[in-house]
Order: structure tokens, then C-alpha cells, then sequence
């Protein structure tokens, strides 16, 4: 549009028609400052969210430790990682606790690393167990990953499905507009054997063809979407996430901290000694008070996990003066197995003590109990976990020599007990639920817990087919072709690790749902990244989770995924308004260029450039701005899923628009040939149709602020900047009609008020007609 507009000028300036010129050069200025304008607003939208979204480190500095951008560390700083954390520059440890590194993104190698004092880290790389202190010895460009990362920089970010479609549309009506530009040069040079003007009416055809603001919607829509659902407590790491979310058909969702409540509370026992439950709190026998004891002993010192955090709590309050005691560290085995377990051996009263906890399987396959003793502890396991509680196995050994086994089940272990950890769900877990239900989608839990457990907390939310149960070891020995039918049925995953929360996203994926993932551990981030929309706790969810995630929650509240799928659907109801309103509207000016030209009418050619940039610069703000702060409709949550691959831009949708533009075509067409016909002189007919076009377009931006509801609803449905710009362009209007001035560069004329009416009266009928087929549609729904 700047080009046509600039080559536009230049012909006038040609011409010697310096006013026309001259109006055009402010029109320049005017189209680039919305353009610019536009722009800010996004730019400042997505800095915002840069900003929040910005990954932060905790450093230690003259002795303060303190919170600082990735991009302010600087070589010699002094980092905290813990677990889950992703390490944000290339240093060297100096101090550790149970520290191990996932160096995969540079090695490949998925075995994590230990790291003792003095080993080399890596940016990029992740924290599986533990914590570190590092010192920096490179940032940014300069670490290891930042020199692999250069050669990443060319390769172009995949555009959405939506991108794709505006794209290619406004290219063919770029293509539609060279064509017509051509054919009116060329009829008009035929006529008139001036082909200055002849070229000047041409490049009017191709100003009213090129729907150039619908890119800029689009830009403007998803920034400014992505900004309103940062301040709603969603944070997109791009603005092209918005687009999906109203496609959404599969919420997989984690349990722990997602649909159950953060902390974690010990609720009960089982004493293996006396094969007895013990509730807590509660008096219990010392065998008891020995399986809290030995849980806590197998616990980080310092723990940042909710369940170790639970089960030192409770060890305080059952021994209070044992707890205060100092037990250090003599040697500690990782997290490991499948299903996991983890062991410490401290010195206790003087005397090294090996204590494990884990997976209940895990504790058994070590112990190797009775028969009768393993099924009796199993029976008990199930009954836990059927009431929902989080169900861990306690074990213990001694040391039988100077030095340690290579792994820790080499020891030999005797089983403790039980240790039942209750995590309730959230108060509003049940409500979002049925929230997710009633917009059609399909929820799934996927979490690492038992089935018993997992399936008791999908009961107690309400959770669709929670009878329906896969574990990961199932999922895993089912082939991609069997497990596509499964998936698709079963709404609880239990038992569950990475490599099988990925496996069910990528079927899920292949049954043609869209699915969105939340998670907030290290074992996520694979089904995070794969998710067409990875969904990260923003609290209590790791740094792998966060940069492996499309959107954060920063609550951790799952309720702010429906505000998110929410405004995601107005946000693509609402481009869909502003891409029919450009459509609509681009069809009358157009035919009311042509038409007349290629009919052989007496006034072949009524419009100039000065006129179609007048409504380029109503059209704009209309389509960009008040189109895109309409409010959701009534109802939209309960509407299905959009497939994410649906397009308006063909079919009947279009079809609807392409009707709209050729009724209010009619209209203006109508209002042209009754005047010139009476004999009107050629401001009169140019005036009388200039103003039909005008109200029409008011009438359309009312009329398609809904496809359904009737103009006299929406009239009800508050929106300043809409209603800021409809009495914007009346006053335009009234300007170029009354104003000598105005009317000498329009070329218009005085008119009496009786002709206005008549073309108030073809823009109500041309426009109007809508709201009947509207009406009729709501009768047969």
C-alpha cells in the first residue's frame, strides 16, 4: 500500500495536481504511522513478555545471594542449580550435594553425569539430582553451547498453520490486483489514449483490491493476545501460541501439584515390624518411629522436594530431639531405576546407617521378603493408594566392609514399611475439569504415582473413564499402530516416565488431536516440547519444564489454562471479524471501480486514489484495533474445538463475507446508476455514492461484531475503541460532505439531506440483510 500510495503521488504530482499530491503525501505519513503505531504495541507487548519470561539465575555477590537475569552473569559469578534447573553459563563446581548433570543436549549420552569439586559444567546441560555452586567461567556466545548454538541462528522458526493461510491469501489477492490493475490500465488507455491517467485509475483498482490490512491484524491480534494473557497470569514464550490454543481437543495434565494441592502431608505408617497402620499424628511402637526416622535419613539434608520436605516434618514432630541431631552424609547413591530409588548412608550415634526409600516395587525386588510377607505388603500398598495417598517404600542395611557397593541395591537390605504421603486435590481441580469438559475437550491424567493413587484422585475430580488405566511399562510395550486406540480411551497414565509420557503425546498427536501437555519436572520436558502446546508451572516447576513449555502458568493453577483456551478463541473469533469486515468491505470498492469501467457508464470513473486512501485509513484501525478489543461472546466455552488446520479463508465461511461485500456492492452500485440515470452531475453522483460506501462500512462493523447474535444484542456489548472509531469516521464523512475545502479535494458537492437518507436507507438494506439470515439460522439451531 505505501508503494501504490507513493506512485499514486508521483502521477498526481505529474499531473500538476499539487492539492491531490499533496493530500496523498499526508495519507503516506498517516498509513506509516498506523503501520508504526501498530507495531510499537506489539513490540512493547512482546518485550513484556520477554521480560517475564526471561530465565533467571541465583547468584551470590559480596557475600548476598540475590536473583539476576541469564544475559547479567557475568565470568567469576558465583551460581546456585538445583534440581530441575538448567544451568545458564559454562563454569566449574565448587560446591555439591547428590550433584548430577544431564549432558545429553551436547553428548547425546543419556546417562546423567556425576559432578564432584573441580569437574566442568556446561550451559545448556541440566541438573538431575541435587545442587551446586558453580563459578562462571563463560556466558553467552562464548559458552560451549552458545558456539554450537551460532550455526542455529539462520534457521527460520516454522510458521503456523493460520500464518501460512493469511500469507498465501493476501498473495493471490496481491495477484487478483496486479491482474485488475493491468485490465483498467488498459481499457482506460483504450479510451482515453492517455496513459498517465489511464495508469492513475489503475493504480486506484490496485489500492482497493490489496487487503493490506489483514497481516497487520494478524501481527497486532497475537501480540496484543499474548500480552492480555500475561496480566491474566499466562505467559507465552511466542505470540503465535495464542493462534492454537482455541484448537485445543486433548488436556493431558499432570497430578502432583497440577490437579492435587503443592504440599505434602505424612498421613500414615505401616509398620513392618508389627505389620500394623499406624495413623499419624498419633502415638506409635518405636519400630514405627524407625521407618519415619529411616525415610528422613534418605532424604536430602536440605530438601526442596514437596515429599522429602513431608516426610522431615513429620520425622521433627515424632522425634524432635533425634531430628535435632546432626547426621552427616557418608556416601549417597542417586536417584536411579526404573521404577527409582534412592539411598544415603549416614553416620547416626556414631555408627554408619544405610537407609533407602523409593518405589514400593523397587524396595521389594531388594528386600526380597517372604511370599507371604511381599503380598501382604503389596495388599497394603493397593489399599493406600486407593484412597489416594502417594505410597513410598523404607528400607535399610549395614555396611559389611570398609568400602561401598558400586550400586545401591547391592546392599543387604531389610524392609521397614510403608510411608503413605497424602496430596488432596485443589479446590477448583473438580470445577476446571468440568470446565475443560463442557468446551469439548478431553482431559487425561499422566503422572509417575501408582494406579491406585492416580485413579483415586481422577474419581475425587471428577475425571471422565477414570476406571481406564495404562503404566508406562504397558504404553511402552504397546507399538505406536496399538497404542493409537488406547490412548485415544484411556483417561489415567500411571507409572509413568518420560519416555512413555512422550510416547503417548506423539499418539495422541497421530490420532489428529491437538493436544496440550502441562508438567513441571525434569521428566516432562520431553512431552512438553512435543505437545503442540507445552503448558509449564511457573512456581514450582523446574527450569527444564519452563524452557521446554510453550506457556507458563505462573500460579500453577490449571484454571488459568481455560482462561488461556478462552481467550485464545476470542482471539481467533475476533480476527475472524476483522478479516471478513476487510473482505466485505474491499468487494464494493472494487466493483464500484470496475463495474461502471467495464459497463461502459457515463461517469466510468468516480473514485481516485484520494478516496479509496480515505477508507484505507477508516478500514485499518477498524479491522486492527476495535476489532481486536471486542469482548468474548456468550457461549464460546461451550462451543467444540476448531481442528487446528481449519481455514475461513475458503470455503462457506468466506463465502458468507464475499455475499456481505456483493450486498453492500449492490447497494452503492444501486445508488450510483438511480443518480446518474436522473441526470445528476457527475460531484453529485460521485457524493451520493462516496457516502453510501461510507455508512455501509459503519453498518458492517456493527453488523459483524457477531455471526450470531442480532445487531441489537451486540449494541449492548461495551467496546470504547469501536465506538471511538465509528463516530471518528461519521465526522470524516461529514467533514469531506460539508466542509468547501474537503469537498474541493473530493470532489464532491452539496447534496440535499433527503438524498443522504436515501443512501442511509441502501446502506441499512445492503448491510441489513444479514441480520435476517442471521435470525433465521438461530430458528433452526
Amino acid at each position: 500500500m505505501f508503494l501504490l500510495l507513493l506512485a499514486a503521488c508521483a502521477v498526481y504530482i505529474g499531473l500538476g495536481e499539487l492539492a491531490e499530491a499533496f493530500t496523498l503525501g499526508v495519507a503516506l505519513l498517516a498509513v506509516a504511522g498506523i503501520s508504526v503505531y501498530q507495531e510499537i504495541r506489539s513490540d512493547r507487548a512482546l518485550d513484556a513478555l520477554r521480560e517475564l519470561t526471561q530465565p533467571r539465575a541465583q547468584v551470590r555477590r559480596n557475600g548476598l545471594e540475590a536473583s539476576v537475569p541469564v544475559e547479567d552473569l557475568v565470568v567469576g559469578d558465583a551460581v546456585l542449580v538445583a534440581e530441575g534447573a538448567r544451568l545458564p553459563a559454562d563454569g566449574t563446581v565448587t560446591e555439591f550435594n547428590d550433584f548430577s548433570v544431564d549432558e545429553a543436549t551436547l553428548t547425546g549420552e543419556a546417562v546423567p553425569v556425576a559432578k564432584a569439586v573441580g569437574d566442568p559444567v556446561f550451559a545448556g546441560t541440566s541438573t538431575v539430582t541435587g545442587s551446586a555452586w558453580l563459578t562462571v567461567t563463560a556466558v553467552g556466545a562464548e559458552t560451549k553451547l552458545g558456539r554450537i548454538g551460532q550455526s542455529l541462528a539462520a534457521i527460520d522458526t516454522e510458521k503456523t498453520p493460520l500464518q501460512l493461510q493469511v500469507r498465501q491469501f493476501v498473495l493471490r489477492m496481491a495477484w487478483v490486483g496486479a491482474g485488475a490493475f493491468v485490465v483498467v490500465w488498459g481499457v482506460n488507455f483504450a479510451r482515453s489514449g492517455n496513459w498517465v491517467t489511464a495508469l492513475l485509475f489503475g493504480l486506484t483498482l490496485a489500492m482497493s483490491i490489496l487487503p493490506e490490512e489483514i497481516p497487520v491484524a494478524f501481527s497486532s491480534f497475537m501480540a496484543l493476545g499474548a500480552a492480555r494473557l500475561s496480566r491474566l497470569g499466562v505467559l507465552t514464550k511466542q505470540p503465535q501460541t495464542v493462534e492454537s490454543l482455541g484448537s485445543a481437543t486433548v488436556i493431558c495434565a499432570d497430578k502432583t501439584g497440577t490437579l492435587t494441592q503443592e504440599g505434602m502431608r505424612v498421613a500414615q505408617l505401616y509398620d513392618g515390624g508389627t505389620a500394623s497402620l499406624v495413623p499419624l499424628p498419633g502415638p506409635r511402637a518405636p519400630s514405627a518411629t524407625q521407618v519415619l526416622a529411616c525415610a528422613r535419613y534418605a532424604s536430602e539434608t536440605e530438601p526442596f522436594d514437596a515429599m522429602e520436605q513431608a516426610i522431615v516434618a513429620a520425622f521433627a514432630i515424632a522425634a524432635p530431639a533425634a531430628a535435632a541431631v546432626p547426621c552427616p552424609m557418608l556416601h549417597e547413591y542417586p536417584l536411579g531405576g526404573t521404577p527409582p530409588m534412592m539411598t544415603h548412608v549416614r553416620q547416626v550415634n556414631g555408627q554408619p546407617l544405610v537407609a533407602g526409600k523409593g518405589a514400593v516395587e523397587h524396595i521389594l525386588a531388594v528386600c526380597r521378603p517372604a511370599p507371604a510377607v511381599a503380598e501382604e505388603i503389596r495388599r497394603v500398598t493397593k489399599e493406600l493408594s486407593g484412597r489416594g495417598y502417594r505410597v513410598l517404600g523404607v528400607a535399610q542395611a549395614t555396611l559389611a566392609g570398609p568400602g561401598f557397593p558400586a550400586a545401591q541395591d547391592d546392599f543387604a537390605w531389610e524392609f521397614l514399611g510403608l510411608i503413605a504421603l497424602e496430596n488432596p486435590p485443589k479446590a477448583n481441580a473438580a470445577a476446571v475439569i468440568r470446565e475443560f469438559l463442557a468446551a469439548g475437550m478431553q482431559v487425561k491424567m499422566i503422572t509417575g504415582d501408582f494406579p491406585e493413587t492416580a485413579q483415586a484422585i481422577a474419581r475425587q475430580v471428577g475425571l471422565p473413564g477414570a476406571d481406564t488405566l495404562l503404566t508406562g511399562a504397558q504404553v511402552m510395550a504397546l507399538s505406536p499402530a496399538d497404542l493409537r486406540p488406547r490412548a485415544a480411551t484411556t483417561a489415567v497414565f500411571a507409572r509413568m516416565f518420560p519416555e512413555a509420557k512422550l510416547k503417548v503425546v506423539e499418539a495422541l498427536k497421530a490420532n489428529g488431536e491437538v493436544v496440550a501437555m502441562t508438567g513441571d519436572g525434569v521428566n516432562d520436558g520431553p512431552a512438553l516440547k512435543a505437545a503442540h502446546i507445552g503448558v509449564a508451572m511457573g512456581r514450582r516447576g523446574t527450569e527444564v519444564a519452563r524452557q521446554a513449555a510453550s506457556l507458563v502458568l505462573v500460579d500453577d493453577d490449571l484454571a488459568g489454562m481455560v482462561t488461556a483456551i478462552a481467550q485464545g478463541r476470542r482471539i481467533y473469533q475476533n480476527f475472524k471479524k476483522a478479516v471478513f469486515y476487510v473482505v466485505s468491505i474491499h468487494i464494493p470498492i472494487v466493483l464500484t471501480v470496475t463495474v461502471p469501467l467495464l459497463a461502459g457508464w457515463q461517469f466510468a470513473n468516480l473514485f481516485s486514489p484520494v478516496h479509496i486512501i480515505f477508507l484505507e485509513l477508516v478500514m485499518g484501525p477498524t479491522c486492527s484495533i476495535a476489532f481486536e478489543n471486542e469482548p468474548a461472546e456468550a457461549g464460546q466455552m461451550r462451543q467444540p474445538p476448531r481442528p487446528l488446520t481449519a481455514t475461513f479463508l475458503a470455503g462457506a465461511e468466506l463465502g458468507r463475507s464475499v455475499a456481505q461485500g456483493l450486498g453492500i456492492a449492490v447497494a452503492v452500485l444501486g445508488v450510483y446508476y438511480v443518480a446518474m440515470q436522473q441526470g445528476a452531475a457527475l460531484p453529485v453522483v460521485r457524493t451520493l455514492t462516496f457516502a453510501t460506501l461510507v455508512l455501509s462500512n459503519l453498518g458492517l462493523t456493527l453488523v459483524n461484531r457477531s455471526f450470531t447474535q442480532s445487531v441489537l444484542q451486540t449494541l449492548r456489548v461495551p467496546n470504547r475503541i469501536l465506538w471511538l472509531m465509528l463516530g471518528l469516521t461519521l465526522t470524516l464523512l461529514l467533514a469531506t460532505l460539508l466542509v468547501p475545502a474537503a469537498q474541493r479535494l473530493f470532489g464532491f458537492s452539496p447534496v440535499p439531506v433527503g438524498a443522504l437518507g436515501w443512501c442511509l436507507l441502501a446502506a441499512v438494506v445492503g448491510v441489513g440483510w444479514v441480520e435476517v439470515y442471521k435470525a433465521v439460522r438461530r430458528r433452526k439451531a
